[in-house]
């Protein structure tokens, strides 16, 4: 029941958005970023209180100024959610093509200046991000997932180092952003929700001139070191959690 009332809410926040987007296009530059941002912000914050789910968020003070590359791990479809609605700053996905195909989603997409990405063609790869490499140098922020798909599991897949020349050709920070516990909400119970608890952690961003004599796969491989590190970190905490109430 709990997946229909999830699936239920959110195709019917996303037709209300569809006649906000209207007000939107009539308001000034300004005021058209703040609502932008708010509105998918709070499609994934309630997106995820209708799951019956809690996000955990750590790190905060690590978010650069200016803009940055936001890469994070990909263990389940409630990443999308997570991030949306409890990652302080607009910012927007760099995501696959079929998302692109949604009527009501896309027009908010394009606003939020996601981008959609084809792997399997190389020529429209490159041209995605010629125009994400023009938007980072422009100050937007932008959010990859490089394993490309979700791992629907704790563990990590191979980072796709080509995902980091964003960074690297537009000279902005690298932002490794942690997930972890969303599979488990979805992906390991046969897809059907159930209430669980989402860890954000946003790493200590990589800065140019840390990078600037990286090769991509130095910077790839860095990248994912410092999320890993995350999840080590957070399931050490739950395991001496777990012990010490065993013990009590």
């Amino acid at each position: 029941m709990r997946t229909v009332w999830t699936f239920t809410y959110a195709i019917s926040f996303l037709f209300y958005a569809s006649r906000k987007l209207k007000q939107v296009k009539k308001t000034t530059t300004f005021e058209q970023q703040e609502t932008i941002h708010q509105v998918p912000k709070k499609f994934g914050k309630q997106v995820v209180k209708r799951s019956g789910s809690k996000v955990v968020v750590r790190g905060e003070e690590n978010i650069p100024e200016g803009s940055f590359l936001i890469v994070s791990n990909h263990q389940g479809n409630f990443d999308i959610f997570t991030l949306l609605g409890y990652f302080k700053k607009p910012f927007g996905f760099i995501a696959k093509m079929e998302l692109s195909r949604i009527p009501v989603a896309k027009p908010w997409m394009d606003y939020m200046g996601c981008l959609f990405l084809d792997r399997n063609d190389r020529r429209q790869s490159v041209e995605t991000f010629k125009q994400g490499i023009k938007m980072l140098e422009q100050g937007y922020n932008l959010a990859i997932f490089p394993e490309g798909t979700r791992t629907k599991s704790s563990e990590m897949g191979e980072f796709k180092s080509g995902s980091f020349s964003l960074a690297k050709k537009s000279n902005v920070p690298v932002l490794p952003v942690m997930i972890n516990g969303t599979y488990k909400s979805m992906e390991a119970n046969h897809n059907r929700i159930k209430p669980g608890t989402f860890y954000l952690t946003i790493c200590e961003p990589i800065m140019p001139n840390e990078y600037e004599n990286m090769s991509l796969q130095e910077l790839s491989d860095e990248t994912q070191r410092r999320i890993q590190q995350e999840l080590d970190r957070l399931e050490g905490v739950k395991y001496k959690e777990e012990n010490s109430l065993q013990s009590v």
